[in-house]
């Protein structure tokens, strides 16, 4: 996500800069003012896209995340005051970002910071969400349980995340194959064969001639098509970072055939299982939604699920709010609509993500099977193509001296 640089004023009267990430600015602001801050101004970092790739390494991983929550959370239970707590587990990591920032996190809560306070300041390293949690579980006083929630929340994600990866993985290899044969095939293998009739002096056919003026070309701008593609991404990932382009490329995601569905449905299931672990943390609904609508990387859902925020700040229904904009299917727009009515959304919103994950899963499955023979029968059809129209010179030389 973006990287924006900001200015703060806080209750005691500092003014504080600091960085955070986020889908859009005024999401960000609107956060920070929640939290009691007075926003001065929020910037977007200029030139983010040259570096993104080395400021999102700062960021700890889900599984470093999950390891420190879970060595944090039994030594919690067995009754150690939070400063021992990050004492003995900066005992056993040696060097990393994370052990850095606890190092950190550690002389401000022994300032007399609270912890999520000291979280708070390295938002670039923890997520605004397990923050938020953090403070929740103090607020209620019961720390464990919303770390427990966190965990399990790190695991459901995590495991939604890998089986979506592992679907992916092997049609992104046969794409990257084809892709490579048929390359290797236009540059190296087609070139041979125009120079062997080039030598026998025979008069061409139309298709063999223009697939021969094709490769002469792509051989002769190869290196300048490299550079001009890399240079295209480059404008690309500059222009979709800009808010406009951020907004053009989200939506069109939700758009294509097939993929947007599977788009949508991941989307949508890590948006309730996030807003069934925040509500599960004691954190307000209105406020619930807003952490969760930032977790989306999404900046056209984003937008419309803020109508939702609207309608429900408004006296609405969630339900309701979620039937206007239109992105939850209609079962899962029932189940939420029961789960509002009996008083368990929280358990309702987890019973909605399992069931978007299981048909995600179908989904992927069905996309991994058809994609396969689709790739070898398309990769089959350019290769016969490319073998047929080279060795028409020599069908018509047997036709001619037969």
């Amino acid at each position: 996500m973006p990287l924006y640089n900001c200015k703060l004023g806080s209750s005691d009267g500092k003014i504080t800069y600091r960085e955070f990430e986020a889908a859009e600015p005024n999401v960000l602001r609107k956060s920070l003012e929640e939290q009691g801050y007075f926003v001065f101004e929020v910037k977007k970092k200029s030139f983010q896209f040259l570096f993104e790739k080395g400021l999102n390494r700062r960021r700890i991983d889900n599984r470093t995340l999950l390891t420190f929550n879970q060595e944090m959370l039994v030594l919690i239970k067995a009754g150690m005051p939070i400063m021992q707590v990050l004492d003995a587990i900066l005992e056993r990591h040696d060097t990393g970002t994370l052990t850095e920032t606890l190092r950190q996190v550690r002389e401000d809560v022994k300032g007399g910071a609270a912890l999520s306070a000291a979280l708070e300041k390295h938002g670039r390293v923890f997520p605004h969400l397990y923050i938020a949690s953090i403070r929740a579980g103090e607020r209620t006083g019961d720390l464990p349980l919303t770390i427990r929630r966190y965990i399990q929340y790190l695991k459901r994600v995590g495991n939604i995340r890998k089986k979506v990866i592992s679907a992916m993985f092997y049609p992104a290899i046969l794409v990257v194959v084809a892709f490579l044969a048929i390359t290797m095939l236009l540059i190296y293998v087609v070139p041979t064969f125009s120079q062997v009739y080039t030598d026998a002096g025979s008069q061409l056919p139309l298709p063999t001639q223009m697939l021969i003026d094709f490769t002469t070309f792509l051989r002769r701008f190869f290196l300048l098509g490299i550079l001009l593609l890399i240079g295209g991404i480059a404008l690309f990932r500059s222009w979709s970072s800009t808010e406009t382009g951020r907004f053009t490329v989200d939506s069109l995601k939700l758009r294509v055939p097939f993929l947007g569905n599977v788009y949508t449905k991941y989307s949508v299931a890590g948006f309730s299982r996030t807003l069934a672990t925040v509500l599960g943390s004691g954190i307000p609904i209105i406020e619930s939604l807003r952490m969760s609508i930032g977790t989306l990387d999404n900046v056209y859902m984003e937008k419309r699920l803020f109508e939702v925020v609207k309608f429900v700040e408004e006296g609405g229904r969630i339900s309701s709010g979620f039937e206007r904009v239109g992105i939850m299917p209609p079962l899962a727009l029932r189940m939420l609509g029961v789960g509002e009515a009996t008083g368990s959304l929280e358990d309702m919103l987890s019973d909605i993500s399992d069931y978007l994950e299981d048909e995600l899963e179908e989904q992927m499955q069905i996309l991994t099977t058809a994609i396969e023979p689709a790739v070898m029968i398309v990769m089959g059809g350019i290769i016969g193509v490319i073998i047929i129209t080279m060795y028409l010179p020599i069908f018509k030389i047997a036709g001619t001296a037969g």
